[in-house]
C-alpha cells in the first residue's frame, strides 16, 4: 500500500556534503514520526535522527549533532537528510523509516530499501 523510496547517497571525499531524500507514497493517512537510521556490517541498526510530525521536534545521534539536519515537507511526503562535514566514520548504509498510517490500516513502522554512504579518507 505504501513505500518508502530514498535516493541521495554516494561516494564523497572527508568534508564533503550530502544530502539523502526519503519519499513516502502511497495511501498515506497520515506520518506521525519520520527518521533516519544507519548500520554498518557486524553492528546493529542505530538512529542517526529523527523528527516529528510538524517539524517542531527532532533529535540527533551525539556522533551526528552539529553536521547533520532533518527536515520534512508534509506537502510532499519527504523527509530529508543534510549531511555536511562527513567523516569516514559516517560511512554506513542509511536507512529511512516511517511512523505513519494508511487510508486502511492503522499506524505501523515502514522502511525503506537502504542507500549507501561512503566517505573517503
Amino acid at each position: 500500500q505504501v513505500q518508502l523510496v530514498e535516493s541521495g547517497g554516494g561516494l564523497v571525499q572527508t568534508g564533503g556534503s550530502l544530502r539523502l531524500s526519503c519519499v513516502a507514497s502511497g495511501s498515506i493517512f497520515s506520518i506521525t514520526w519520520m527518521g533516519w537510521y544507519r548500520q554498518v556490517p557486524g553492528k546493529e541498526r542505530e538512529l542517526v535522527a529523527g523528527i516529528i510530525s510538524g517539524g517542531r521536534n527532532t533529535n540527533y545521534a551525539d556522533s551526528v549533532k552539529g553536521r547533520f539536519t532533518i527536515s520534512r515537507d508534509n506537502a510532499k511526503n519527504t523527509m530529508y537528510l543534510q549531511m555536511n562535514s562527513l567523516k569516514p566514520e559516517d560511512t554506513a548504509v542509511y536507512y529511512c523509516n516511517a511512523f505513519m498510517s494508511t487510508t486502511t490500516s492503522r499506524s505501523s513502522t515502514y522502511w525503506g530499501q537502504g542507500t549507501q554512504v561512503t566517505v573517503s579518507s
